[in-house]
């Protein structure tokens, strides 16, 4: 379990790695086979449950997400920790506000997020 720094030190590197557009970094604070559940996969992809699995797939759908949103940006607002997970508040894309609550394993490594987004 990470303490209070280290949370904050990998929000911070998490926000860098997306705002960078570097996939293949954003996708090193993930586990190969992690799950991902936003709304955004609903609307993006017309997957009904919203939730996508394993890198393979998610890198799929954010190198379109990516390439659709070529100015993409989070601003990191503020890091919350719970058991075994951390939830960033960040403002997303199209002016929304988002919540990931991030699980972490012991090699501090995202294996599961559920997205909130503002409406």
């Amino acid at each position: 379990m990470m303490n209070t720094d280290q949370l904050k030190k990998f929000a911070h590197d998490w926000i860098s790695a997306w705002n960078s557009h570097d996939l293949d970094r954003i996708l090193e604070h993930y586990t190969d086979d992690f799950e991902i559940t936003t709304p955004m996969i609903k609307i993006a992809m017309g997957v009904e449950t919203g939730t996508l699995k394993g890198k393979e797939s998610i890198r799929e759908y954010w190198s379109i997400a990516l390439n659709k949103i070529p100015d993409l940006h989070f601003d990191l607002q503020e890091v919350t920790a719970g058991v075994g997970t951390v939830a960033l508040y960040y403002k997303s894309v199209l002016d929304k506000m988002s919540v990931e609550v991030m699980f972490i394993n012991e090699d501090g490594k995202i294996y599961k997020v559920l997205a909130h987004y503002s409406e």
